[in-house]
């Protein structure tokens, strides 16, 4: 698919119109005429020696490394399960260690947030109620992922050889492969919005960034586990 474009030929001055490939992804794109002057404003206000902005942004990063590492490890060698008397046991305590992590990420991206000076560009109401709107939307995919999933189905009970009897397909599943992942970064970027705050959106993209590296671990793992369990049924 293209579209004809006047553009001529620079090296011959002609006029006439050439075929652009509209499909072309970014070929097109004249990178020297894109203004980055919105992106420094908000660069500005951000100092990356400070501590507080440092630990928020290793507390993000370590806590899905955290449990998938822990997981798979799980996973290999029952060692969890051994060590607290079963599968079920274990992945409650994995699971409230996990949620005291999240709870202290979340804890120092605030405080990171607040250390740091509001953006005005981002102070208007729209932002403001925009923000409101991303927080009740995050909340509703991750209690309804929470309800869906279970407490074990949420927090990783598959590396335990907990495995449910079916893929969830209802709501919000049927909005996205991963809502919980994705509702608590709207939390996050509904935080930033609602503060006015460009650390909170350095912070969130992080957040979004570690969580699309989990899952690319995550989602082929959790694939082969019941696919191995699929085998094992058919065999028996």
């Amino acid at each position: 698919m293209s579209v004809a474009a006047t553009t001529g030929d620079p090296r011959t001055g002609d006029p006439r119109a050439e075929p652009l490939d509209c499909c072309g992804g970014l070929n097109n794109v004249d990178y020297s005429k894109i203004d980055l002057a919105p992106m420094e404003e908000l660069l500005k206000r951000i100092n990356f020696q400070d501590s507080g902005f440092c630990i928020a942004v290793i507390a993000i990063v370590f806590n899905p490394l955290f449990w998938n590492v822990v997981a798979r490890w799980e996973y290999r060698t029952r060692t969890l399960s051994r060590l607290f008397g079963g599968p079920h046991l274990a992945c409650y305590c994995l699971g409230f260690v996990i949620i005291l992590l999240n709870v202290y990420r979340s804890h120092s991206m605030t405080v990171a947030m607040r250390t740091h000076p509001r953006w005005e560009v981002m102070d208007q109401p729209v932002i403001f109620y925009t923000g409101i709107a991303l927080m009740v939307l995050g909340t509703l995919m991750v209690v309804t992922s929470f309800l869906a999933l279970g407490f074990t189905g949420t927090f990783l009970g598959d590396y335990f050889g907990i495995l449910m009897d079916e893929k969830v397909t209802g709501f919000p599943f049927n909005l996205t492969e991963n809502p919980m992942y994705w509702g608590s970064t709207a939390n996050y970027l509904g935080l930033a919005f609602i503060g006015a705050s460009p650390v909170g959106l350095i912070l969130t993209a992080i957040v979004a960034f570690s969580y699309k590296v989990a899952i690319r671990f995550e989602g082929p793992f959790t694939e082969q586990i019941y696919q191995q369990r699929s085998q094992r049924r058919k065999h028996e």
